[in-house]
């Protein structure tokens, strides 16, 4: 049989723990969501893979808020973040923290995630963008690069919160593999 594990078994940590916990050196950029739910989502996601911060940009939302706390579950008031009227400030903000900046978007120069290595030591600041109009140009414009997330079927985009769980998930994995390959 395949028992289903506890609440406690997992031995989560508390939101205390977790804010002085080491974080993976990544920060998300929210550039204009405008979704609640899909914001509540990436803080989620962003608690499960440790992230150091997300900066919430222009129409984004911002916590307290009840719309973002279904989806995020209180993760709002584990990880770190901070709101930027513009995206251009928060992308100065991070490049001012060490941060490389990639804009998660389809461009002629686009990498793709199947093929990025992320370098060890560094710190990594993911864009993410519009549900509708994506990352805006000027902020590619300004992004170090872009990463672009395969897909086989016959849509060209996927939901902005997968997206950001995705990228969250690839790179925690990889920057994993360092500590463990030393």
């Amino acid at each position: 049989m395949n028992r289903k594990i506890t609440n406690e078994e997992l031995h989560r940590l508390s939101a205390e723990e977790f804010r002085k916990a080491r974080k993976f050196p990544l920060m998300l950029i929210l550039d204009n969501v405008r979704s609640k739910h899909n914001v509540g989502s990436i803080f989620r996601s962003a608690d499960a893979f440790r992230a150091a911060k997300i900066l919430l940009c222009g129409i984004t939302a911002t916590p307290p808020d009840n719309e973002i706390h279904k989806s995020a579950l209180g993760a709002e008031n584990t990880v770190a973040w901070e709101y930027f009227p513009r995206t251009s400030e928060a992308v100065h903000y991070a490049r001012s923290q060490g941060y490389l900046i990639a804009g998660i978007e389809q461009t002629e120069q686009s990498l793709s995630l199947e093929t990025f290595r992320p370098e060890k030591g560094k710190k990594y600041a993911f864009v993410f963008g519009h549900e509708i109009k994506g990352v805006a140009q000027e902020i590619i414009d300004g992004c170090d690069f872009c990463l672009e997330i395969p897909q086989y079927g016959t849509k060209h985009s996927l939901n902005v919160a997968v997206s950001a769980g995705i990228i969250l998930w690839e790179i925690c994995r990889q920057i994993k593999a360092f500590s463990t390959a030393e």
